[in-house]
């Protein structure tokens, strides 16, 4: 059993999720951020078939309306890809783990990528399919996933050939390659959630209170930003290391979680 499942650390993180609706019921600015794959849909093979636990979309439907929150969806996932699967009408989403961002009026921001690290990139996935792994690729805007969920048969001798590109590359310069739950990343170096986090906290007054729900390693980032000005809770079925400050399950936890941040503004049930 891990420490994070014991009675007692239990009891603890409700005490913990407790005192933070005291500060939520308090706060003149909140927000919300969540991660989407993991924490509010379960994972798909298919991933536009990756649709939201139910009930899960009322849920923020009523705190976007009700409450006085900020509702901000940080992804590895195209923005507008997440806003499609949760269905909630404009929303913010801050898309390919902070690169670009989509503002609740419809507005599209994408960060500028130099020249020569888009052609590494562009090597990158010609090198990759050379490998024979075009139907495991989503290519994103400076960046491109290589996933292998739904063919875990598969993981070790694709991850290796994905490594192997990596080597290949002329230059590495300006680029990183991830880990994430189900593949691999190369991306743009320097891009995280967690900026994607500073960058909303600094937007914000000078006492916000501030959730942040995620389940992925990708998500460790965005739990630093956080540490020490507002709440951080990993999701998942399993407890693992992590920088978060509680733990809770999906989805009975993560529908716990909201139903509190709404009686907590005083939202309608």
């Amino acid at each position: 059993m891990s420490h994070l499942e014991t009675p007692d650390v239990a009891e603890q993180t409700q005490q913990r999720i407790s005192a933070f609706y005291e500060e939520v019921s308090l706060a003149q600015e909140r927000a919300l951020i969540l991660d989407y794959d993991g924490t509010l849909a379960p994972f798909s093979a298919d991933r536009l078939q990756a649709t939201p636990y139910p009930g899960i979309p009322a849920l923020l439907d009523n705190i976007r309306k009700t409450t006085n929150s900020r509702v901000v969806l940080v992804s590895g996932r195209r923005a507008a890809e997440v806003a499609m699967l949760l269905d909630l009408g404009e929303i913010e989403v801050w898309g390919c783990h902070g690169l670009s961002r989509l503002h609740g009026d419809g507005h599209y921001e994408l960060k500028d990528i130099d020249q020569e690290t888009a052609r590494r990139i562009s090597e990158a996935n010609e090198l990759l399919r050379e490998e024979g792994l075009s139907d495991f690729l989503e290519i994103k805007p400076a960046a491109t996933a290589i996933h292998w969920r739904g063919r875990e048969g598969s993981a070790q001798q694709v991850a290796r050939k994905a490594r192997r590109v990596w080597s290949m590359l002329s230059s590495r310069e300006g680029l990183e390659l991830s880990n994430f739950d189900g593949g691999m990343e190369i991306r743009v170096s320097g891009i995280s959630k967690g900026g994607a986090v500073r960058t909303i906290l600094a937007e914000m007054g000078r006492h916000p209170a501030i959730a942040y729900l995620g389940d992925d390693q990708t998500d460790e980032d965005a739990f630093a930003a956080l540490r020490g000005r507002g709440l951080s809770v990993l999701v998942g079925k399993k407890a693992r290391p992590t920088l978060a400050d509680v733990w809770i399950q999906p989805p009975a936890g993560v529908a716990a979680f909201l139903e509190g941040w709404s009686a907590a503004c005083g939202g309608a049930s």
